[in-house]
């Protein structure tokens, strides 16, 4: 097995947010640890740094969107650098900030997959289905639009940022551990044709059963992106989110999903979006990111072949 290049990109903000201090999430994952456990595990890590963006201004919707062009600028920043390092061979770790951001990721996922001639497959770890519309949402707060925003349904400046539109086919999808979406966005989501394992399809027939589903007809020339949310997890293990939802994953649950992910040897890409250590006690929020992570590649209980 080839050593993994890893490159972690910080996107400090919280600027697609309804609460502030999504911000500080990469700081908290690398004051957790993240690229020495990743190190444990064979990989090589540079820490990119972190891209720089507009501030926060804190406003009110406009046209049913806050901070839309600062959005834009934040995502592009976040395309660019994603796409820089898919281009250079690497597998690219994106430390959020909040959802908005995967808008900027995974259209430069989807347009590398393009320029390679690779399939694209990408697992939404998440409490909320995130594909809602200015006009299904009051709050204008895009980190609930990205999902929407990669298929199609958003503003201009934003659904075109990888050079086409949609960036997604919702095939390509498969949302995971989703219990909280809007009356209008359950609609949409239904019209739309996505691929929902929500939480009662996970308590009726187990992360295993969801993960096989989830994780079939990869093949070797499949490209694997994960875009996680830390929200995904159950609030009692993660708080240090602004949007916690009970009822999520448990803690073994949320491993067998990463390790099933892992054992795939497709892990192409990924997202570790929402972390708010505002919110948190102690960072164990981020350790917790950290030790799933870590098990995202190759972290096992015993030696797996």
């Amino acid at each position: 097995m080839t050593c993994p290049q890893l490159s972690l990109i910080g996107a400090p903000t919280d600027i697609g947010a309804g609460h502030r201090g999504a911000s500080m999430g990469p700081e908290a994952l690398r004051v957790a640890g993240l690229a020495e456990a990743l190190r444990q595990h064979g990989a090589e890590v540079l820490d990119r740094g972190n891209l720089a963006g507009p501030t926060n201004p804190w406003l009110p919707p406009v046209d049913g969107y806050r901070h839309l062009d600062e959005v834009v600028a934040w995502n592009l920043a976040v395309h660019d650098a994603m796409l820089a390092e898919l281009r250079d061979g690497r597998l690219p770790l994106l430390l959020g900030g909040d959802h908005s951001l995967a808008i900027g990721s995974i259209s430069a996922v989807a347009r590398h997959c393009r320029e390679v001639g690779r399939k694209l497959r990408v697992l939404w770890l998440d409490a909320h289905a995130d594909f809602n519309t200015s006009g299904l949402t009051p709050s204008g707060n895009i980190h609930g639009m990205p999902v929407a925003c990669l298929c199609g349904h958003g503003p201009q400046p934003l659904i075109e940022i990888g050079g086409q539109v949609p960036a997604l086919n919702p095939k390509w999808i498969r949302q995971i551990g989703i219990r909280s979406v809007d009356a209008g966005e359950k609609r949409l989501v239904h019209q739309t044709g996505l691929e929902v394992f929500d939480m009662r399809y996970i308590d009726e027939m187990g992360m295993r059963h969801t993960m096989e589903l989830a994780l079939a007809t990869l093949d070797a020339h499949t490209h694997l992106h994960v875009s996680f949310d830390v929200d995904f997890l159950d609030a009692e293990l993660a708080p240090g989110v602004g949007t916690t939802v009970p009822g999520g994953p448990t803690y073994r649950e949320a491993q067998l999903c990463m390790e099933m992910i892992a054992d795939t040897g497709r892990l192409a890409s990924l997202d570790v979006m929402e972390l708010n250590p505002a919110l948190d006690v102690r960072n164990k929020t981020a350790v917790l990111a950290v030790d799933l992570i870590e098990s995202l590649f190759g972290k096992s209980t015993l030696m797996r072949r």
